[in-house]
């Protein structure tokens, strides 16, 4: 069985640069065994704290050859289902974080993260780390 797909939250990229470590080479590692997930709301939240335009564009091409989820009318639909739900458990969640743990869910993939929220949307598979 092949290994499920993964998707890196905003916050896998942002700590392990603040951590001096480059994500880029360590989704490559797991890109060996598995695909690679993004969208925009990722691609967004990274992109907007990287300074500098080369590195910005480094990210950018790794970006460009995963696998991209769109955010169509029926992934906000599942959105807004999700939150309805979630919000009415007392559970209130950034609307961010929800919108990605649905595009993870659309493909199957497992969410990495540093980001608690990520164990508490129903469906989604979350991790800190991979075993590779």
């Amino acid at each position: 069985m092949a290994a499920s797909p993964v998707l890196a939250d905003s916050s896998y990229y942002i700590q392990m640069m603040r951590e001096g470590r480059d994500p880029l080479k360590a989704l490559a590692l797991a890109a060996a065994t598995r695909d690679l997930v993004t969208c925009g709301v990722v691609r967004c939240e990274v992109g907007r704290g990287i300074r500098d335009p080369n590195v910005l564009h480094r990210f950018q091409r790794v970006w460009e050859v995963m696998i991209y989820v769109p955010i169509d009318d029926s992934l906000w639909e599942a959105v807004e289902m999700t939150v309805w739900k979630l919000d009415r458990t007392g559970v209130i969640l950034p609307l961010t974080d929800i919108v990605i743990g649905c595009c993870a869910r659309r493909t199957g993939a497992v969410v990495l993260t540093f980001d608690k929220h990520f164990y508490d949307i129903p469906g989604v598979r979350a991790v800190s780390q991979l075993d590779i």
